[in-house]
């Protein structure tokens, strides 16, 4: 499969694709080594992953904290607090503030295990 440098015929390089804030989005050297990134709306880096496979998530809390991290060597350092863990089903079903009790949690706990 051609990188995205190959695809689009860049003949510089390192070629970059930066986003609005500056962070860099994709990399790719002229040998073809590629890495990509995601980032947060405070700017912090929440994904990276490379042409060999490697690749690493991370969440941070409201203070720009590290809160989570894993790599795909099956590294996982997690500081979420219940709270935070919380706050981060909220986001993922998409619920009103209020409408998720700790009973809540466990039911859907329950149902991934």
């Amino acid at each position: 499969m051609k990188t995205i440098a190959q695809q689009l015929y860049i003949k510089e390089f390192p070629f970059i694709i930066r986003n609005d804030n500056g962070n860099i989005l994709y990399h790719e050297t002229e040998k073809g080594y590629w890495s990509k990134y995601e980032y947060d709306r405070n700017n912090n880096q929440t994904y990276f992953k490379n042409l060999s496979g490697y690749w690493n998530k991370a969440e941070y809390d409201s203070d720009n904290n590290q809160i989570y991290y894993e790599d795909s060597n099956g590294y996982i350092e997690d500081n979420r607090t219940v709270e935070q863990f919380k706050d981060r089903i909220k986001q993922i079903i998409n619920l009103p503030g209020d409408d998720l009790t700790d009973g809540h949690i466990l039911d859907m706990i329950s149902d991934i295990l």
